[in-house]
């Protein structure tokens, strides 16, 4: 059995339910698509001609100091609050955020009129080190009522490097 030309017929293409499904695809996937967003943050760099004067020395700021060995917290008259040092895991050592949120928490009970802090680090600290410190000095998650909320501890930060440690030259 076999077909002769005058036999064959061309099929001819039913594109609509094709066009149905794309006419309801597209519109689900935009909406269920999730856009990229970027987050600045507004940072404050020290001052180039190094002068102290009397108003700054009035307007303190809580420190930080970031270490790549440990974290160290100063009140705004500069006397250490607690050296928090790293936790062992079994990748070596990590620092203790958590420790440090719990700390900044109790400076903030004691200068909550301020809303500012300095952050000075080391030049051998990694840059995740970095962000992760300026994440955990910016707030916290709390639960309110049922509800998670973000809790403002020092939002506006200044950058600087970190003193030599004591004893070293």
């Amino acid at each position: 059995m076999y077909l002769t030309r005058r036999e064959l017929q061309e099929a001819d293409l039913d594109i609509t339910p094709f066009m149905n499904l794309m006419i309801v695809l597209v519109p689900v996937l935009l909406m269920s698509m999730v856009f990229s967003q970027i987050t600045i943050l507004q940072l404050n760099l020290p001052d180039l001609t190094g002068s102290v004067t009397q108003s700054t020395e009035k307007n303190r700021q809580v420190e930080v100091v970031l270490r790549k060995s440990s974290l160290e917290v100063y009140y705004p008259s500069g006397v250490l609050i607690k050296t928090i040092e790293p936790l062992e895991t079994e990748n070596g050592q990590k620092l203790d955020y958590e420790t440090l949120s719990l700390v900044l928490r109790e400076v903030k009970k004691t200068v909550s009129d301020k809303s500012d802090i300095l952050l000075l680090s080391e030049a051998d600290v990694s840059y995740q080190s970095l962000v992760s410190t300026m994440d955990t000095v910016r707030g916290y998650r709390a639960v309110v009522a049922t509800s998670a909320v973000e809790v403002e501890l020092f939002p506006e930060i200044s950058l600087g490097d970190a003193p030599p440690v004591r004893g070293d030259s």
